[in-house]
Order: structure tokens, then C-alpha cells, then sequence
């Protein structure tokens, strides 16, 4: 077994990472570190974990403790992977990280979108982009990996095959969220009597996601993030003008018709299809009476949009089964 490190581990995304973890056949959790909570149990942290986890114990990071770890995760805010990371390469151990600090390929665009300069821009091109599905044999071959933002992996996923049926600067992105995409943290944004019987639209016209999606995609993208009152998933709605009459559900067929963790087909998908999987489930049609494509996109947060990504990314760095400790079928009801 691999001993995998989490940074992260008593917010959403590394319950998740713990959880999907738990049935790995090659990884083992631990050590977990935490700034909150240190000291207690995980078990009391998340019960929900307490069958697999009953005695390992939330404890501050210190970067002593990653002797005989074979692969760290980061499951942290921006901003906090900048300081950890030079450490962890320097060490030499394979490092996942979640968080937004090397997503993007310069420290010009992260000050400009995040509203910080990025403190430590000499490693940035040390990090492959990770999506799975597009950036494959460079993530195989990385040390470092940036796991993609989950909004941005349901809009890249569901156009990156479209890019040359559409015009590149017309891209609209009407994405929803579920409200574990905002974090553990309290906020009043996402009280009980906020989220319950709502839906709104937040971060209009400057939401740091945007940059990822103009990145892969090589285009230009108007994008609105919405909080829909669900504890999963993410359903985005895009939409471009078309070059031409075209048939954009084939080319979606065509380009994952050997990815096991994409799903495409004529139904519009639904979020709760993807429950607790790894998988994303994308249609498209073309609208001759507008000369637009549609392209819709469904997945889980919490998984393919953060935790499940980032085992399938370590997974290939490792040399390991890409689909190892991942489902590609969803929980129902």
C-alpha cells in the first residue's frame, strides 16, 4: 500500500478524498492534517467515516511527517498551497493539489483574477493541469498536478471537443452548484434559510473560474455561477454560436467514446445521476433556428469536480489503474 498525506482533511472535499480512499486497493490515508479541529479524532470529525477510520487523528501539518509518504493531496483555500508546495516538491513526493495556486499558466492572470500576486511563480509551469480526459500521458508523467476547479471541468469537458464547431469568443456558461462547492466554512450566503427554496446567481462577471475556462478552452467566456439549495452536483448549461450546421452531440460521442468516466447521450443529464461518482454526463444539440450549439454537463461536486479527480490524477502519476477506487455509476434515490 501507498501512504497518501491529505492537507484538508476535515473540510468537504478531503471527506470525500477519505471516503473514496477507503475502498482504494493501492492507497491508504495518513497522515491527515487539518488547521481546524487538530487534535481530534477523525471518526468525530466526520462519523460517517468512523467505519474505515476509528483511531487516526486530525493533526497541523509539519512537513517531517511526510517521511515514507508516497503522494500528498491539497484540499486547501487559495492561497495556502503557495506555501507548502516548494517543501513537498523539493522532497520529491508526487503532489495533487486542489486548490486554485497553479491552475493557471501565469502569475499575471492569477493577480488579476484572485486579486493577489502569486507568491511563488517559479513553479507554476512545474504543475500539468488536471483534467484527466484531455491532459492524460502529461499527468502520467507529472510530479506536480493542479486538479481542475469544478466548475471549470464540466464546462471544458462539455465544450473542449466543440471548439471548432463554434465561434471561440462566444462562449456563455450558465452553471449551479451545490452548496458544498462553497465549503465548510459559515457563511451567511449559505445558512439553512439562505439556500432552502432559493436559487441565485453570484460572482457576475468576475468569478475566478472564468480564467480556467478561457485557458483550455482558447476562447472567451462569459460565465455565471449560480447556488442551487442542494448539497451536490453541478449542472452547466453552455452555449456558443455555431460556425455551421454541425451535429455537436457526435463530436462528443466520438471524443470520449473510450473514457470510462464520461458519460454522453441524447437525454438531457440530470445531477443526481452522478451521485457520489466520478463520472460526468454531457449532451449537446444544435439549434438551426439560432445557429447555436447547446451543451449540457452534470457531475458531483464533491467527486469528479474535486476528491474523485484528484485519486484519478494520482492514480496515473503513481502508475496505477486510472480508475482505481472510483465509480462510475451514481447513487439513487
Amino acid at each position: 500500500m501507498i501512504r497518501v498525506a491529505i492537507l484538508g482533511a476535515s473540510g468537504f472535499a478531503g471527506a470525500e478524498l477519505l471516503r473514496l480512499l477507503a475502498g482504494h486497493p493501492e492507497l491508504e490515508a495518513g497522515p491527515l492534517f487539518a488547521d481546524s479541529q487538530v487534535g481530534q479524532k477523525l471518526a468525530a470529525v466526520h462519523p460517517h467515516l468512523a467505519p474505515a477510520y476509528s483511531d487516526i487523528m486530525l493533526e497541523r501539518y509539519r512537513p517531517e511527517r511526510l517521511d515514507g509518504v508516497g503522494l500528498v493531496f491539497a484540499a486547501l483555500p487559495h492561497g495556502h498551497s503557495q506555501k507548502i508546495a516548494p517543501g513537498i516538491l523539493e522532497r520529491g513526493i508526487p503532489f495533487v493539489d486542489l486548490g486554485a495556486d497553479f491552475r493557471l499558466d501565469s502569475a499575471a492572470d492569477y493577480a488579476r483574477w484572485y486579486g493577489e500576486e502569486h507568491t511563488t511563480p517559479n513553479l507554476l509551469s512545474r504543475f500539468v493541469y488536471g483534467i484527466p480526459e484531455l491532459h492524460r500521458a502529461r499527468i502520467a508523467g507529472a510530479k506536480a498536478v493542479a486538479a481542475a476547479g469544478c466548475y471549470p471541468t464540466s464546462a471544458i469537458l462539455a465544450l473542449k471537443p466543440l471548439m471548432d464547431l463554434i465561434e471561440p469568443d462566444s462562449i456563455v456558461v450558465d452553471a449551479a452548484s451545490g452548496v458544498s462547492g462553497a465549503g465548510k466554512g459559515l457563511k451567511e450566503d449559505t445558512h439553512f434559510n439562505t439556500v432552502d427554496e432559493n436559487f441565485t446567481a453570484y460572482g457576475l462577471l468576475t468569478h475566478r473560474h472564468t480564467a480556467e475556462m478561457e485557458m483550455a478552452l482558447g476562447g472567451r467566456v462569459l460565465f455565471t455561477p449560480h447556488l442551487a439549495p442542494m448539497n451536490r452536483g453541478i449542472l452547466a448549461t453552455c452555449y456558443a454560436t455555431a460556425r455551421g450546421a454541425c451535429d455537436p452531440l457526435a463530436a462528443l460521442r466520438d471524443a470520449y467514446a473510450d473514457e470510462p468516466f464520461v458519460h454522453v447521450s441524447e437525454r438531457p443529464p440530470s445531477t443526481k445521476w452522478t451521485m457520489g461518482s466520478n463520472a460526468i454526463h454531457l449532451t449537446a444539440r444544435y439549434d438551426a433556428r439560432t445557429g447555436r450549439i447547446l451543451a449540457i454537463a452534470a457531475l458531483d461536486n464533491l467527486v469528479k469536480g474535486a476528491a474523485g479527480q484528484m485519486i484519478q490524477c494520482a492514480n496515473l502519476m503513481l502508475g496505477l489503474d486510472e480508475g482505481a477506487g472510483l465509480s462510475r455509476v451514481g447513487m439513487w434515490p
